[in-house]
């Protein structure tokens, strides 16, 4: 191309090469804006979390008016099946109210659900003021019975599920704790603290994951000497730990955020994301958990008090981070070095939540 160019008249050569970048530049555009579907959910107006199996089906879940409801696609989002409530009926009580907190897609196809009430609210016994956990099999048409795992006055619940049926609850309650089932949640170990050198914020929450060689990974925000950063704890089956600070960006505060962070798994490692000062910042971290250059990648994301925020990497290295601030859903899209790939999106969007999950052809889906 350089040689052809070389032998046309000047001017003639340098419009050829003009037009071609802006043609290159074009595609690429139309590529990344091409890269991320929206799906709008027929009767899903506070979509809370979206995961898409190993199969390909993607497990939705959003919070309607009777508590938690749960839908699925097996066409790539074309279609969803009718809601199915998560919480059975003799979980019901007159003034409790059941809110999402997370859902994970573990061993065959088996999803777990967690949810906080408003017990505390009611001034009901504290044991009552626990995590609340339920499943759906394969197949299944319902959910089992509500089980409260922890009986202890908490929030912050998370989920992490491994195709080999390991699942980890956990939580806020002055500490983080875990609690870990072997059995696809059929069973659960009594809580443990996580380590004691941690100082959490009281009212932010937990994300937990498992990464490609099994270890579990854990993110919260510190409050010691209210300095707000975001740490990483990984874990193995035997107890060792690493404890990794990855956010860069400091933030004094002298009272809890209330916010709300994410970590998902690759077949490298992770990505996650978080707010620091109001705005969403990504890493993508190796697995052992160290953050990869460029470090922390500011966005053109605002978080609000205890909103959503996602963040979800493709095949190809390209990542997606999608948050959600006062009723508008947006996102942007990151290239392998963490570059930013076209221009932000947005959709309205009502609720606190955000959902987006990768499809099997590399692209993204969102949903508002």
């Amino acid at each position: 191309m350089n040689t052809f160019i070389a032998f046309l008249p000047r001017t003639r050569g340098l419009c050829l090469l003009g037009a071609l970048f802006f043609s290159l530049a074009g595609a690429r555009a139309a590529e990344t804006a091409d890269r991320v579907k929206v799906v709008h959910v027929p009767g899903a107006a506070n979509v809370m979390k979206a995961e898409r199996g190993t199969d390909g089906t993607i497990h939705l879940l959003f919070d309607a008016n009777g508590g938690p409801n749960y839908v699925r696609s097996t066409d790539g989002g074309a279609t969803f099946s009718a809601p199915l409530s998560v919480v059975d009926e003799a979980a019901r009580k007159p003034g409790l109210e059941y809110a999402t907190w997370d859902m994970a897609i573990g061993q065959d196809g088996r999803v777990h659900v967690v949810m906080g009430t408003n017990a505390w609210k009611l001034k009901l016994p504290q044991e009552q003021w626990g995590m609340q956990y339920a499943t759906l099999a394969a197949g299944a048409k319902t959910f089992t019975p509500v089980r409260n795992l922890n009986h202890k006055p908490s929030e912050g619940y998370s989920l992490a599920a491994s195709g080999s049926g390991a699942v980890t609850a956990s939580f806020l309650s002055g500490k983080v704790y875990t609690m870990a089932s072997r059995d696809g949640g059929e069973n659960f170990s009594p809580y443990a603290e996580v380590n004691p050198l941690i100082d959490p914020c009281k009212c932010c929450t937990t994300s937990t994951t498992y990464g490609p060689d099994g270890r579990l990974a854990l993110i919260y925000r510190e409050e010691t000497n209210n300095e707000r950063d975001i740490y990483l704890v990984l874990a193995d089956r035997n107890g060792q730990q690493k404890r990794t600070r990855i956010s860069a960006t400091s933030w004094q505060l002298q009272a809890c955020p209330m916010t709300y962070f994410t970590i998902r798994g690759t077949p490298t490692g992770f990505v996650t994301a978080w707010p620091t000062k109001g705005q969403i910042y990504f890493a993508r971290l190796d697995k052992d958990g160290t953050v990869l250059p460029p470090g922390e990648i500011p966005t053109p994301g605002r978080s609000g008090m205890r909103t959503g925020v996602v963040a979800l990497s493709a095949p190809d290295g390209v990542s997606l981070v999608v948050w959600k601030s006062q009723d508008v859903l947006g996102w942007q899209l990151y290239d392998v070095a963490g570059a930013p790939l076209g221009k932000p999106g947005s959709v309205p969007s009502r609720g606190s939540g955000a959902a987006a999950v990768v499809l099997g052809n590399g692209k993204f889906a969102v949903f508002p």
